[in-house]
């Protein structure tokens, strides 16, 4: 069955975590727009339930109030919305940090760990509880990996985000392998810059930089298509193609001292 056939007749059931604010909840309203039926996982319970009153039809949309690094409380939420709408057709993994990192300062150990923990290993604990059920479903199955254009080649200060979103690419690609059989599409998506509360602490030029509504409708439609890979805005998607076949020799120098992302200081 086609996405759209499946919206004609039932609400699409999409469960989205980091859904409280930037690209999680701008994907929520997107999907709300389309009359989904939406399934919301976020640490803080307030903004969820102050994101499911603006949505139309709050009355199909349930919170959970869970930090994705909790696993068997991110399982349990997964259960739920499985129980509660007979399934799932999308599931996104959206929730993921960002903090500018070094290795060589022994305080930052904690902060790469912490943001494995989130953007990796929480995106493998976001899939595996709806997977039996997908597989046991007909029509529209996706699992939605959020990647990032930092995953594309390491940058100077950014070596815990840009190893945890290329170990999500890598990720997700082995998975798309594993769920071909059975008919479940395995979709990467890989934001440039998007206006959320991640970047709005840049203190860098960020080009092509993108409002959140409008990346949202245009992963939506990738989604929809089961694209296996897309990069948004397509702009920055030649940036990338550029990056991976840069040789060393050439980007090396030239972005040794390009700006990096600021330090979380200790308090």
């Amino acid at each position: 069955m086609s996405s759209a056939a499946s919206r004609a007749n039932t609400p699409l059931r999409v469960f989205i975590t980091g859904a409280s604010s930037g690209i999680g909840a701008a994907l929520a309203r997107e999907y709300a727009a389309q009359g989904a039926a939406l399934g919301l996982l976020a640490r803080r319970r307030d903004a969820l339930e102050a994101l499911i009153a603006t949505l139309p039809h709050p009355e199909r949309h349930r919170a959970y109030a869970v930090d994705v690094t909790e696993h068997a409380a991110l399982a349990r939420a997964a259960q739920d919305f499985i129980a509660v709408n007979k399934g799932a057709d999308v599931v996104i993994a959206s929730a993921g940090i960002s903090h500018g990192t070094l290795t060589e300062r022994p305080e930052d150990l904690p902060l790469f760990a912490s943001v494995f923990a989130t953007n990796v290993d929480a995106t493998i604990a976001t899939f595996a509880p709806f997977i039996g059920a997908m597989k046991t479903q007909a029509g529209m199955r996706r699992l939605v990996a959020i990647g990032s254009m930092a995953g594309v080649r390491g940058m100077r200060g950014a070596g815990a985000y840009c190893a945890s979103k290329a170990a999500v690419h890598s990720y997700a690609e082995s998975l798309r392998l594993e769920m071909r059989p059975y008919g479940i599409r395995v979709v990467t998506i890989a934001p440039g810059y998007i206006d959320t509360p991640m970047t709005s602490n840049n203190r860098f030029p960020m080009p092509f930089l993108m409002p959140a509504g409008r990346f949202a409708a245009q992963a939506v439609r990738a989604i929809d298509a089961g694209a296996s890979f897309r990069v948004i805005p397509w702009q920055m998607g030649l940036v990338a193609k550029l990056l991976r076949v840069l040789p060393d020799f050439l980007f090396d120098p030239l972005f040794a001292r390009a700006p990096q992302k600021a330090r979380k200081e200790a308090a």
